[in-house]
C-alpha cells in the first residue's frame, strides 16, 4: 500500500470518527419521533467534498451508522449506512459536474442541498418501508428538513472558510 492511501484510508476513519462524534454530541430530540436534529451531516458532506468518492462517502456511512449504534437506534444502522454513503457520494458527484461549469461556492451549494434532500427522501423511505411505519414516517420529514437545512449552511460555510484561508487544492477530493 502505498504512502497516498494510507493517508487516505487514515483521513477517512478520521471522519468516520468526526461523524460520529458530530452525530452524538448535539443532539436536538424531535417531537413526536424518539429521534434527534443533529450536525453529523455536516462532516458527511466535508468528508465526501475534501476526500472525494469512496473514501468521504465509506467514512460519512460508517460514522453515522456507529453513532446509531452507539446511541441506542440499531434499527437504524443499515438505513444510515446506506443513506448516508449514498448523500455523501451525490455531494461529491455534483460538486465534480458542478464545478466545471459553475463557481465553486454554488456548486457546494448546490450538492450539499441535493444530498441533503436525498437524505430526508431515503429516511422517509427506509421508515415507511422497512421499519414499517407506512404513511407515519412523514412525522421525520420536518426533523430531517431542519438538520439537513442546517449542516447544507454549516458545511458550505466551513468549506469557504478552507477556500479563504487558501488551504492548497491538493487537499480537496483526495487529491493528496
Amino acid at each position: 500500500m502505498n504512502d497516498r492511501k494510507i493517508r487516505q484510508l487514515v483521513t477517512a476513519a478520521m471522519f468516520a470518527a468526526l461523524t460520529c462524534v458530530a452525530t452524538m454530541t448535539l443532539r436536538v430530540p424531535t417531537f413526536g419521533t424518539n429521534g434527534y436534529v443533529n450536525i453529523g451531516d455536516t462532516v458527511v458532506l466535508l468528508g465526501a467534498w475534501l476526500l472525494g468518492g469512496l473514501y468521504g462517502s465509506l467514512a460519512g456511512g460508517i460514522g453515522a451508522a456507529m453513532a446509531d449504534l452507539l446511541s441506542g437506534y440499531s434499527h437504524y444502522v443499515p438505513g444510515t449506512l446506506v443513506i448516508k454513503f449514498l448523500s455523501a457520494m451525490i455531494a461529491w458527484a455534483l460538486l465534480s459536474v458542478l464545478s466545471r461549469r459553475l463557481p465553486k461556492m454554488i456548486s457546494y451549494i448546490i450538492s450539499a442541498a441535493a444530498a441533503e434532500l436525498f437524505m430526508m427522501l431515503g429516511y422517509f423511505t427506509y421508515q415507511c418501508l422497512f421499519l414499517g411505519y407506512g404513511l407515519a414516517a412523514s412525522v421525520s420529514i420536518p426533523g430531517n428538513l431542519i438538520q439537513g437545512a442546517t449542516c447544507s449552511v454549516l458545511a458550505v460555510i466551513c468549506i469557504g472558510g478552507l477556500h479563504a484561508a487558501r488551504v492548497p487544492q491538493k487537499y480537496f477530493a483526495g487529491q493528496y
